[in-house]
């Protein structure tokens, strides 16, 4: 930050004096400016005195009337409070504590507290000693409690609004707020905005369609330069109050004004004030004046359509279509709070615009369609297909043999993805791999030669042994047989009988091998 906007670190006294100029200034600025409003209109109208003391004193309830304090009189009490004063006097108070924090150099959220307290509590202050004075017998009186309360609160809003951007509290309520949320809140934000264009372009078509009814209200007042400018300037503080009406109308819940009822689907009839501002008004119900009703529904396709890529799944964006919708209906609820209230006590009390209502008919034109649009336009996760699993075959226990003949099952697949994972997994090389299985295949190359002599040694000793044991049982034979011939029979028996039962007398046989 710069040396301009972050001076340097101030004293006590520096501080308070700032924050005591900055308070007091605004109030005296304010006070100020409407007496010479006062001034200016009570030097122009016909048949008015003119006094310093007298512009003073009447700018006593005018500066509570721009903080939006009800006052009472004895025809009743005047609660239907112009708004282009508030806003006036909000705006500068905004400016008053942004210019404060800038030459303090606040710069953090906590810092903040002291510009609004400060510049809060002088109002308020203010407005109950006003209140005070004015006393209960005066011909303009109001409560000191809630001028007390009432100047606060409206000083209070402005001064955290200027000091909001330079302290960072936008920041702070924007990181504890997730990104859906946030983009529903612009969005409800702009909607409000929406809605009030809408209303302002009504009242203007209004104006327009009736305009020899203004022209000639505005004639009715006498033709004085004073007191044409005295309506001129009622109408244009009580302007923004009008457009509230206007945008109420749109939206369907409408308005009154005592007995008069003026709705996109009821209209009653009554008496309203000789206003230039109120030619507006239908004089009846017409059969065109419900199409209306086709600019809030406009309204809530577009804030579903801004906010179909608000998220990736259709809950989500709907949940942003409601938020925009709760901001939305926020805000027209205290603006038609606030626009409306107590006139006299005549046939014009009490000039009301249905908040309760006003708010639920919001919520409704912008989450129906925008929820609808925003469910459908937007783009939708992709569909996650489980893998189906694989039938695993298992080998019987006892199987009989496959018949080589047989064809090959077609629809058997190898699979060959355990090798590969296996042989991919191996940290060796391949060469280095073939290396190895050709040392293991030498090995054991040697290993087998040398079992091969050895098999061949055993097999050289067996063969000589069983070869003399063959010439020991053919000795033994031959002894055999020359003892048979000398014990031979002398009868005639046949020599060869023995041999024929005897195998081993066989010359043929004696000479094979066993």
């Amino acid at each position: 930050m710069t040396d301009s906007v972050r001076p340097p670190e101030f004293s006590r006294a520096e501080r308070a004096r700032v924050l005591t100029t900055t308070a007091a200034g605004s109030v005296v600025v304010g006070y100020a400016a409407v007496a010479a409003l006062l001034a200016l209109i009570s030097s122009t109208a016909a048949h008015a005195s003119f006094s310093t003391t007298g512009v003073l004193t009447a700018a006593a309830p005018g500066w509570l009337v721009a903080h939006h304090v009800p006052l009472r009189f004895d025809g009743g009490q005047l609660g239907l409070l112009p708004l282009l004063p508030t806003a006036l006097v909000m705006l500068l108070v905004y400016r008053a504590a942004a210019s404060a924090a800038d030459r303090l150099g606040l710069f953090e959220p906590l810092q903040a507290r002291s510009v609004v307290f400060s510049i809060a509590g002088t109002h308020a202050v203010v407005g109950g000693v006003i209140a005070f004075l004015m006393g209960d017998d005066g011909v303009v009186r109001a409560t000191p409690a809630v001028a007390f309360f009432g100047c606060a609160a409206v000083s209070g809003v402005a001064a955290v609004a200027g000091v909001a951007q330079r302290c960072g509290l936008v920041e702070v309520v924007f990181e504890r707020v997730d990104p859906v949320a946030r983009r529903g809140l612009r969005a409800g934000a702009l909607a409000l905005f929406a809605l009030t264009g809408a209303g302002a372009l009504v009242l203007t078509l209004g104006l327009l369609f009736s305009w020899s009814t203004t022209a000639s209200l505005f004639d009715q007042t006498g033709g004085t330069i004073g007191t044409g400018l005295g309506i001129w300037l009622m109408c244009l503080a009580y302007l923004p109050n009008a457009v509230v009406g206007a945008l109420s109308y749109v939206v369907g819940a409408g308005f009154s004004i005592g007995s008069a009822v003026v709705r996109p689907l009821e209209f009653v009839g009554g008496p309203v004030p000789a206003v230039p501002l109120l030619a507006a008004l239908p004089e009846e119900q017409a059969g065109y004046l419900p199409l209306v009703l086709v600019v809030p529904g406009a309204l809530g396709v577009l804030i579903g359509f801004s906010l179909r890529d608000a998220a990736g799944t259709p809950r989500a964006r709907v949940r942003a279509v409601l938020v925009a919708a709760v901001t939305a209906a926020v805000g027209l609820l205290v603006l038609a709070a606030v626009s409306g209230g107590a006139l006299g006590s005549g046939a014009f009390d009490p000039v009301t615009i249905p908040a309760g209502l006003l708010a639920v008919l919001t919520m409704a034109w912008i989450t129906v369609p925008g929820a609808v649009v925003a469910w459908f336009s937007g783009p939708r996760p992709a569909r996650v297909r489980t893998p189906e699993p694989q039938p695993v075959f298992e080998a019987a226990a006892e199987e009989s043999d496959p018949d080589p003949d047989a064809d090959p099952d077609p629809d058997a697949e190898y699979d060959s993805d355990a090798e590969y994972e296996e042989y991919d997994e191996s940290d060796e090389d391949p060469e280095d791999y073939e290396d190895d299985a050709e040392g293991e295949y030498d090995d054991q190359s040697e290993d087998e030669e040398y079992d091969e002599d050895e098999d061949l040694d055993d097999s050289e000793d067996l063969g000589s042994e069983e070869y003399a044991d063959d010439e020991d049982a053919a000795d033994e034979d031959a002894a055999d047989d020359e003892v048979e011939e000398d014990q031979a029979p002398e009868s005639g028996a046949d020599p060869d009988d023995g041999r024929d039962s005897d195998p081993d007398s066989d010359p043929d046989l004696a000479d094979k091998p066993r």
